[in-house]
């Protein structure tokens, strides 16, 4: 998926929601840092003309579209969220976009060979319910990935921290964190996903992580989420107006060197 709100109904509590111009640019910088490898683990996963694929918590359109193309005009792709406002131009692709609440809701269909979140049920109260609803509804054979970051287990953006804009960018970092834990994200998710891809009935359950470090895009999604949530970081005391217009000049500087928390990608599939 390109991250969006979680597609589930905590979308009140989600600090990250779709209703800014941000979350535009976000969905942009994601799918360019992530997409590709989004892309090599369902190649791997065997996708074929005819599969029958849902795209949980859609998003924008990058990986539908690409699912689309893949799975052909004999294959169908079901791409769901509680907001599709950045995902319904992905309609005229063939794809199914529909409003869908993937904690509360029954899945979209049944028999599905393909299941995939990427940045959602990080932020979904009722995580258990939905992975085991996303589960249940594969074919038998059928595969299941879940990507999810986890920042409690690289939690800096400037990794290298030697100076006082790579303090002040890590202090911001810490502050969204802070409202993200405060808004319900398990920000040690990630690393949970194996185990529960088996507790929800999976085999051959296989992992892995990857994480960028100064690309481009990185400073984008930066300055987008700082941006994104600026009122939030000012109200909560976690930074200044001035903090955050200084550490936005050092990012279109060019001067920090800019990475993410690991993406931790978890496979398996259906007996």
């Amino acid at each position: 998926m390109t991250p969006s709100t979680p597609a589930s109904s905590d979308h009140g509590r989600y600090l990250l929601d779709n209703a800014q111009t941000e979350a535009g640019i976000r969905f942009g910088a994601l799918g360019e840092l992530f997409d590709p490898s989004t892309f090599r683990h369902i190649e791997q996963l065997g996708i074929a003309p005819g599969w029958k694929c849902w795209e949980v918590g859609a998003g924008g359109t990058s990986v539908v579209r690409w699912l689309a193309e893949r799975v052909g005009p004999g294959g169908r792709v079901v791409a769901t969220d509680i907001d599709t406002s950045w995902a319904d131009p992905a309609a005229a692709s063939g794809v199914e976009v529909l409003r869908h609440d993937v904690a509360r809701d029954e899945p979209p269909g049944d028999g599905f060979d393909f299941v995939h979140a990427r940045l959602v049920l990080v932020h979904v109260t009722d995580r258990e319910r939905a992975l085991r609803a996303m589960a249940d509804s594969l074919r038998p054979g059928g595969w299941l990935l879940v990507e999810d970051a986890d920042p409690a287990l690289q939690p800096l953006v400037c990794l290298d921290e030697y100076g006082p804009e790579q303090e002040l960018a890590n202090k911001l970092r810490d502050g969204v964190r802070s409202l993200l834990a405060s808004r319900g994200a398990d920000l040690a998710y990630g690393r949970k996903l194996p185990r529960l891809l088996r507790e929800a009935g999976l085999t051959d359950v296989r992992a892995d992580a990857y994480f960028p470090v100064t690309l481009p895009a990185c400073d984008v999604l930066e300055a987008a989420t700082v941006r994104h949530v600026r009122a939030q970081l000012v109200g909560a005391g976690l930074a200044t107006e001035e903090e955050i217009d200084r550490h936005l000049a050092n990012i279109a500087s060019g001067r920090l060197d800019l990475s993410l928390s690991p993406m931790i990608s978890a496979w398996g599939r259906r007996a």
